[in-house]
Parts: structure tokens; sequence; C-alpha cells
């Protein structure tokens, strides 16, 4: 069997399985049915997964005595029953756990997968038009990838401009299997912070200098797996003395993004009896998620002897207060006031009455 417009060899075998996939996804009981591999029995339970609705994951595997894998269950990527410490009503996303029953068991003999128990029962509707973007079946293929490199290579930055340049180019969002979150953790995973061009080694020897100069000085380094730099904070000798007199309220934020690496700058400011603003600690983020923030909030507690802030002022950001609620339970969290006045005219620019309705909310803000 042939297909003309198929020259390559690899290109038809892949066919032919997607087709076989189609057929059996048909008519075929899924009890029935062995595979060669293990890769190849997660790739049908996927593609079985997206044309019913719903993703799948690994919920466990053994091996033998050889180290080998022998047996493993896949499930429904809503099995199980999400557990945080995080209160439901402060998470930044909410759970996709609906404990769902659904499930295939594999087990391995003689060189050949066998699906020995099956379990179809949902707990939840199925959404076949948009399993391509649930989580576990979102992918990137190498041409997007590349595309994506060589952007960040030319200083583009990761915003939703680039990511509608890739859904023109596919055609549409129908055509697209990821979704804009996936570009972001894509370009952060290739910068790997501080571990480009010998920065990491030279950031370790400034900041073992400092120290050596004034044992007042204060820093901490979060690696990942492979021992590679992901976030840094730091405080010098006069920034900590400050807090002890000026750290009463502080102002956090990571907007600031004007370096090679594009990591967000995040400096906890504070204003001394002047009026003037005087820096109490910094730190350079891979992402902000909410453990990033809690690592972050823990270690400048730390710097600053364990005094937790009276106020901090953020802007609107959910991960940033569950950090906080965590870390400073006692500390009153507010938001910045440039923020929430910015965001006037982008909610009440349409009404008739915008002008007077802006004045009266300034002079209810700056002079109450």
């Amino acid at each position: 069997m042939t297909f003309p417009a198929l020259n390559n060899v690899k290109h038809q075998m892949q066919f032919m399985m997607k087709v076989l996939i189609m057929l059996t996804l048909l008519f075929l009981p899924l009890a029935s049915i062995c595979f060669s591999s293990a890769d190849e029995a997660k790739t049908f339970y996927r593609q079985y997964g997206i044309r019913k609705g719903f993703s799948m994951r690994i919920r466990s595997s053994k091996k033998g005595t050889n180290n080998e894998l022998r047996y493993f269950i896949l499930v429904c990527s809503r099995a199980g029953t999400y557990v945080s410490q995080i209160p439901a009503e402060s998470r930044s996303l909410p759970t996709q756990a609906n404990e769902c029953p659904s499930r295939i068991t594999l087990t391995k003999r003689e060189d050949k997968w066998y699906i020995t128990h099956v379990i179809e029962e949902r707990s939840h509707d199925l959404s076949p038009t948009k399993t391509s973007l649930f989580r576990g079946n979102r992918m990137m293929n190498l041409r997007v990838k590349r595309c994506i490199d060589l952007n960040a290579e030319a200083g583009v930055r990761t915003n939703k401009r680039t990511y509608q340049s890739l859904v023109h180019a596919a055609g549409g969002y129908d055509n697209i299997a990821f979704v804009e979150r996936d570009v972001k953790n894509y370009i952060s995973q290739q910068r790997r912070a501080l571990g480009k061009e010998g920065d990491d080694q030279a950031l370790l020897k400034h900041f073992s200098r400092m120290r050596e100069l004034n044992k007042d000085f204060f820093f901490d380094i979060d690696m990942d797996e492979d021992n590679r730099i992901r976030d840094v904070v730091w405080a010098d000798a006069r920034s900590r003395a400050a807090s002890q007199y000026f750290g009463d309220v502080v102002s956090f934020d990571t907007i600031y993004l004007t370096n090679k690496y594009d990591m967000p700058f995040a400096p906890f400011v504070e204003v001394n009896h002047y009026g003037q603003s005087i820096l109490l600690g910094c730190g350079l983020l891979l992402s902000k998620d909410t453990n990033t923030f809690v690592w972050l909030f823990e270690c400048w507690l730390l710097f600053m002897y364990h005094k937790a802030p009276q106020g901090i002022v953020t802007y609107q950001c959910q991960a940033m207060k569950n950090a906080i609620t965590i870390v400073f339970p006692q500390t009153r969290h507010r938001w910045c006031l440039w923020h929430i006045m910015k965001k006037i005219s982008e909610k009440l620019q349409g009404y008739a009455q915008y002008k007077d309705m802006k004045r009266t909310m300034k002079v209810v803000v700056y002079e109450s």
C-alpha cells in the first residue's frame, strides 16, 4: 500500500498509524488491543482521549527485577482529589481534579503490552472539540519552536503579538495545539535563568566577594534539579539596617524586565522620613507563580531579621496574593493606587458622563 502524497517512508508509517488509531477507536473495544511498546500504548490512549473528549496522564507504574517497566496505569487527567494549602478562594487557577474513575491498566507479557483492565465511566462532561488544548494534549512542533527561538535571539519579547503571529501562520486558532502560556513557558525553559555564558559563576563570585567585604550582606539562590540557577534574592547591609526603621509598609512589584534574560526584577521599596524611596532588597525571578513568590518572601523575611511589614502594596496578581497570605498572614495587603486609577479610563470611557465620573473618582481617592 503506497501513498503518492507521502514520499517519505517515515511519513507513510506515521500516516498508517493515525489511520489504524482512527479505525480502532471506531470499531474495536479497548480491552482487545495489544501494543509493541509502552510509548505506542500511551500515544494510542492520548489519541483516544482527544477523540472522546478528555486528556490522560500516568497514574502509577511498576518495574520488574531487572528494572524493566512491566505495568502502568493511564487515567483521565481529572482523576484524584486535589489537595492544596492555599484556600480555594485564593487560588489563581481552579483545580480540575474531579475524582474521575476512567482508566486503563496495561501489563507486559512476552514483549507485548496488553490492556488488562478498562473503566470508561466518567464523572464529568466530555469536550471533543476542545481536547487538543487540554494541558496533557498540548504540544508545539519543531517548526514552531524554531520560530520562537529565532524571535528570542532577535530580541523579540514574548507577548500577545508573538502568539498572534503563530496563530496567523497556522491559519487560525483551530489549527494550533498550544496556547499563549505554552509559548512563554518554552521561552523560560530555553532561557534557563542565569545558566548561560558563565554568568551564574560570575554572579556567585560577586556575591561571595560582597560577603567578604561585609558579613551583613546576605543572598540566597534557588536551584533547579540540574543545579542551575532559577531565582536569586539579595540585600546589602544598608538595606537590612534601614528595614529596622522604615520597613513598616513595603512596595513590591515585578514589572521591570530590562535585562538580557527577560527575568522579572523584584525590588522591595520603602519610603524614609525624608519622603525618599529606599531599597530594602531585590531579586531576579524565572517565573511569577505562587511557589516562587513564597520562596522569595521567606528569604526576604529571613534577611530582614524576621520582621514582617505591617503593610505591603502590590499590583493585582493572584499568585502574589497567595504567597502573601502564606508568608505574611498578619500583614495588610493593598493594591497599588496607580494600577487601580489607570483602569478608570479602560472601564468607564464608554459612558456619556465619563469625564464627570473620572473627576468625582479622583476627588474620592486623592482627597479622602
